[in-house]
Order: C-alpha cells, then sequence, then structure tokens
C-alpha cells in the first residue's frame, strides 16, 4: 500500500464543513474587499490607478520572504517574525494542496506523501517556537515598546491551540493504524505513542472539528485584527518602493492599515525618548481610527479602542520629520509624512498652530526668512571681497551659485559656515557667484510645517531668481535647502544642487583639495538628518574627516541612518520650549557624543550646530569638547 491517508477520515459531515469554510472564505473576501474601498473613497480618484513595476515587485517578494526588513537590526524579532510566517505559510499552502489532493487531482501519495508529511511537522514547530517566543518578548520579557491589548494574547493563544490541535488530530489518526510511514510526521507520530487507539477513535471526530473551527475562526479573524498585515504589508511595502513622484494618497491609507504596532518607531523616535507626549505609533493607530469612522460611521471592525488615543492627531508638532521611523519600519510607513499632510490641513484650517509656529509663519511671510531679519543684515557675515562676487551686482561669469540659505547668512554661530565655505573656495580655485539680499528663502520651514500656499511662493520666488541670473549649479550649506531643491522643486526645475559636503568631496577625489595641515584630535561626526535619512548622504563627510592627517575618528553608537536628531527640523528650531519633555532631544545627541571621548564633535548644517553647541554648553562640556561645522574642520586642515 503506498504511504498516504485518508482526508476526511471518521468524519461524516463534510458537507457542512464546506459550507463552513466556504462562508468564512466569502466573509474574507467582503472585509478585504471592504478595505480596498476604503482605499478608493478615501483617495483622489485620478491616483487610484497603481502602476505595476516588475523591479518593485521583485524586491518586494524578495523582503517578505527572506524578511529582510524584519531582521534588520533586531535579529531576535526577524527569527521570531521568519518562524511565524513561514510556518504559517506553509500550513496554509499544505491544506490547500490538500484540497486540490481531494478533489481535482490525487497526488499526495508514495514518497511526495512522506516528504509532504515531514515538511508540515517543520512548519508545525516553526509556527509554534515562533508564537512561543511572541508571547515571551510581549509577557515575560516585556519589552517597553510592545504593548500588551487583550488582542495582542489573544491571536497568540489562538495560534497555540491550533497548531497544538492540528498535532493531536494527527496523533489520534496516526494512533488508529500505526502505518510505519507516518514516522516522518514525527511529532503525531511521537503523541500517538501516548494514545489508546480506541479512545482516540470515539475523540476523533471531536478534535477534528474543533482544528477546523478554530482554523476557520483565526482566518476569518485575520483581517478583523492587527493581523491584517498579512494582507496589508506586501501592499504597502510594494506602494513605498515605487519612485517618489508615484506617491499617492492610497500609500499612506495602506500602510495605515497595515501597521502591526510592533512599536520599533516608538524605539527610535527623539520626541518619545525625550519625555514628550508623541508617539509615532499611537499618532498613524489614531489617524487610522479616525479615517475609518470617516469611511464607515457605523464600522463594526472596530474591535479595540484605545482611551485617550484622539489626543495624539493633537500632537503632530511635535514631530521633528527627522525620518528615522522610517529606516525602522517593517512596512516602511513614512509617518513624518503622514504628520506633514495634518499639518497641512491644521495651517490649512486655522486649528491647532502653536503660537510660535504662527508667528514663524508671519515672519517668513514677511521679512522672506524666519528671523525677521533685514536684507541689510542677511549681508552681515559679508566681508569687502564677497562683494566682487554678487551676482545681482553684475558679476556674470562663475562655476557654481553658493546659496548661502537662512539661518547661515543670518546666525551669529552659523555665519561662520559660510566664511569658511567661501575661504575654502577660493583656496581651490572655484570661481563661485552669490545672490546677496536678492537671495530668497528656499521655502523649506513652510513646508515642513505644512504652510503649503506659503512655500509655492517661495518656490516660485527662487526658480525666477535662478532664471532671471542663468543660475543652473547650486551649492548650498543647509542640508533642508539641498532636501528642498533636490526633492521638493519638482515643476519646471533646470539646475543641479549640492550640498556643500558633496561638493567638497568631489573637489577631494579630484585632487583639487588638499589637506596640508595635521591634526592631532579625535573626532565624532552627526549626521544631520536631512543630508543623512532624508538624501543618504553617510558617507561624503565621513571620507573629508578621515583623509585629514592625523585625525581619530570614532562614531556614536548611534550613526548614519540611526542617527539621533538634534531636535531643530520640522519647525521645532522655531518652537522653543515650548514642546520640550523631560529631557532636550539636543541634550541626549550631545551626550552620547561626549561618551565617545571625542574632542570635536562635528556636523554638516546649520541647525545642527546651533543646537548641538547650545547643548554642549547647556551640558558644562564647552571646555572638554568642541562643536564645529565641517567646513570649518576642512578650512582648518587646508589654509
Amino acid at each position: 500500500m503506498l504511504p498516504q491517508r485518508e482526508t476526511f477520515m471518521n468524519i461524516d459531515d463534510k458537507g457542512v464543513f464546506y459550507l463552513v469554510a466556504i462562508l468564512t472564505i466569502l466573509c474574507i473576501i467582503a472585509i478585504v474587499a471592504l478595505y480596498f474601498y476604503r482605499w478608493k473613497r478615501l483617495s483622489n480618484k485620478d491616483e487610484c490607478r497603481i502602476p505595476l513595476k516588475s523591479k518593485q515587485v521583485i524586491q518586494t517578494l524578495v523582503d517578505i520572504l527572506l524578511g529582510i526588513r524584519v531582521f534588520k537590526n533586531n535579529i531576535v524579532s526577524g527569527l521570531m517574525h521568519f518562524l511565524i510566517f513561514w510556518g504559517f505559510l506553509l500550513l496554509l499552502l499544505g491544506t490547500a494542496l490538500l484540497s486540490i489532493h481531494e478533489h481535482i487531482v490525487p497526488f499526495i501519495k508514495g514518497n511526495f506523501y512522506i516528504g509532504f508529511s515531514f515538511v508540515l511537522e517543520i512548519a508545525g514547530l516553526m509556527l509554534l517556537t515562533g508564537i512561543i517566543i511572541a508571547i515571551f518578548r510581549r509577557y515575560v520579557e516585556r519589552l517597553t515598546r510592545l504593548e500588551r491589548r487583550p488582542e495582542d494574547l489573544v491571536l497568540p493563544v489562538w495560534i497555540l491551540v491550533v497548531v497544538v490541535t492540528g498535532f493531536f488530530v494527527e496523533a489520534a489518526r496516526i494512533s488508529q493504524t500505526h502505518p510505519q510511514w507516518e514516522r516522518w510526521s514525527f511529532v503525531g507520530w511521537m503523541l500517538a505513542q501516548t494514545l489508546n487507539s480506541e479512545a482516540s477513535l470515539r475523540l476523533y471526530p471531536y478534535l477534528w472539528w474543533a482544528h477546523a473551527i478554530m482554523s476557520l475562526g483565526l482566518l476569518l479573524f485575520i483581517p478583523l485584527s492587527k493581523f491584517f498585515h498579512i494582507i496589508g504589508a506586501p501592499i504597502s511595502i510594494y506602494l513605498q518602493r515605487l519612485p517618489r513622484e508615484t506617491h499617492t494618497e492610497i500609500q499612506d491609507l495602506v500602510f495605515m492599515d497595515a501597521c502591526m504596532r510592533c512599536g520599533r518607531c516608538v524605539d527610535i523616535c527623539p520626541c518619545t525618548n525625550a519625555g514628550e507626549p508623541y508617539s509615532p505609533r499611537d499618532f498613524v493607530q489614531a489617524l487610522m481610527r479616525s479615517q475609518w469612522e470617516e469611511s464607515w460611521p457605523h464600522r463594526t471592525l472596530k474591535l479595540l479602542s484605545d482611551s485617550g488615543q484622539k489626543e495624539a492627531l493633537l500632537r503632530l508638532w511635535h514631530c521633528t520629520t527627522c525620518g528615522a521611523c522610517l529606516e525602522v519600519c517593517p512596512v516602511y510607513g513614512p509617518t513624518f509624512r503622514l504628520v506633514l499632510r495634518q499639518r497641512e490641513q491644521a495651517v490649512e484650517e486655522g486649528t491647532l498652530v502653536p503660537e510660535l509656529l504662527a508667528q514663524t509663519l508671519e515672519r517668513l511671510y514677511k521679512y522672506e526668512n524666519p528671523w525677521m531679519a533685514s536684507k541689510r543684515e542677511k549681508l552681515g557675515w559679508m566681508e569687502e571681497q564677497h562683494k566682487t562676487k554678487l551676482i545681482p551686482q553684475g558679476k556674470k561669469e562663475f562655476e557654481l551659485c553658493y546659496f548661502v540659505g537662512c539661518t547661515t547668512s543670518v546666525d551669529a554661530r552659523a555665519r561662520s559656515i559660510a566664511s569658511s565655505f567661501t575661504r575654502i573656495l577660493g583656496l581651490c580655485g572655484i570661481d563661485y557667484g552669490l545672490l546677496g539680499d536678492k537671495e530668497p528663502c528656499c521655502g523649506d520651514i513652510a513646508k515642513r510645517v505644512g504652510e503649503v500656499g506659503l512655500f509655492m511662493e517661495k518656490m516660485d520666488a527662487c526658480q525666477e531668481i535662478f532664471e532671471r541670473y542663468q543660475i543652473d549649479k547650486i551649492v548650498t550649506s543647509s542640508p533642508h535647502c539641498y532636501y528642498t531643491f533636490k526633492t521638493e522643486y519638482t515643476h519646471g526645475t533646470s539646475f543641479n544642487v549640492w550640498h556643500y559636503s558633496i561638493f567638497l568631496h568631489k573637489l577631494l577625489k579630484d585632487k583639487a583639495l588638499q589637506f596640508k595641515n595635521s591634526m592631532n584630535l579625535k573626532v565624532t561626526y552627526h549626521d544631520p538628518c536631512y543630508l543623512g535619512r532624508h538624501s543618504r548622504i553617510f558617507d561624503e563627510p565621513r571620507t573629508l574627516i578621515t583623509s585629514i592627517p592625523g585625525i581619530k575618528f570614532c562614531e556614536m553608537p548611534h550613526n548614519k541612518e540611526y542617527s539621533l536628531c538634534c531636535g531643530g527640523g520640522g519647525g521645532r528650531m522655531w518652537q522653543g520650549n515650548e514642546l520640550n519633555g523631560t529631557e532636550r532631544m539636543s541634550e541626549i545627541r550631545a551626550k552620547e557624543a561626549i561618551g565617545t571621548g571625542a574632542e570635536v564633535l562635528v556636523t554638516a548644517c546649520p541647525l545642527c550646530l546651533i543646537m548641538m553647541e547650545d547643548a554642549i554648553k547647556s551640558l558644562g562640556h564647552d571646555k572638554k569638547i568642541k562643536v564645529m561645522d565641517l567646513n570649518e574642520l576642512v578650512l582648518e586642515a587646508i589654509a
């Protein structure tokens, strides 16, 4: 007799099972269709068509099947997810193959059956092990980032019961005949040795039905719970991998529903770690619930709701838009983009805007900069030789335009960035031009706080200036200006833009920049969020630093894409202490820099320079560690 098994052994009511199974499948389809209906209803109709790109499809499949994003920076979580994902997937696939075997082609027999049974045993153990790890981490280890709602215990216990009853159903079937080939079903075989064959015969139908109902119930519960990410996560990952210009509101809606509340964003969020009443997870969950209520007033899918979570929508001004949450989110969720959209709505409606931020927007509109500086004050950093570089006063020939930026031209400390960089350009023989008092604001601040109209006005002003003076190459001091020019100026731009760190790195490679002076210094580097995470410029500043003779470079524990935010982005620079928590973000970062034993903390952003120097002083360590801009360090090495 060929190795095989009877699918419905001692089960008389097959018709009832198929009826329940079909109804379950139809309910699942209806619930998933409700999600798609909601996404379509809440998004712009013109944005509903999502392009299908083979490259992104392959990347998404690789990411999901190997769990690359989940393993990233968290091996235990990655292993747990890998075991649960593949265990569940293989068991689901095995059930589907059994249905094909039973009703279409009877192919699960002989050696294939033996291999089939062995793989399913492994799958069951993988799922069991993964669930036990999940329960241990949440309820025994009690990781702070993990919530403990009723749903968080019900789901893993439910899966645990389904797996265990499945093994006992198998054991009861084996115990009745003990065929030798069932040794490959090693878990069921071992359990079968402990069972009485007569008792198993009587109990088998009850065990079978209990397992079947629990399994179907679990499948039905998946789209009603946070386990919807089994469906939503692949869609979200694919959508977020599409090019930036194709981003639509649907991507944000899918992400909100794919969020499984894992808390990785909470772990890395600078606002949360500073003790501020803001959590990116709570914000996403609160926004998701409000969107559901808007699209389906009598929603029956709203199983769980936390008291006080709606206040999270009022805390969107805490976010620095640093992008750290995006680096760790398993479904690539751009929480900061949701924050920006809500800010745009709040500004448009004139509600919930902090007073200091509203005043900043007024100053930006009136003075064309957020510092309330006059045009004469913006020229305060210039020396006599800079006046010959002014493009509006007749300079015709220049290799590039140096776009100084509002903060760099106005703030007393940040002005040294401009003077240092122009000296470097002069020493390297680069002929540059300056816009002087004709230089407008790039509009970054308006964009980050949600004043879209003002941003569009600033963008038009910049583009008009660049076209008037035929400027097609721009170098900026600020990563915020650089990012805004590079990614936000999407209409009619015809210029190339570099952050000064990229430009200096190019000069170094071309040997136009050569370091002459040895500097016996221990240096660490702070990645500005909009230069690092947002623009992916990590290596160029480090190469410049490590190329200086005598420099001993040391990394902070949080570096590159995991760098901590200084707290100056997203409009926070102009909100003072209005939103501070139990600790300042800049001081948390400063302590990390001090802990390296470095003598110099280098950064490449005027806002970071101001924030970090202030934090070092407030901690009383300004005699031990000096804060410098990358330009200042480079100048000392070549002057």
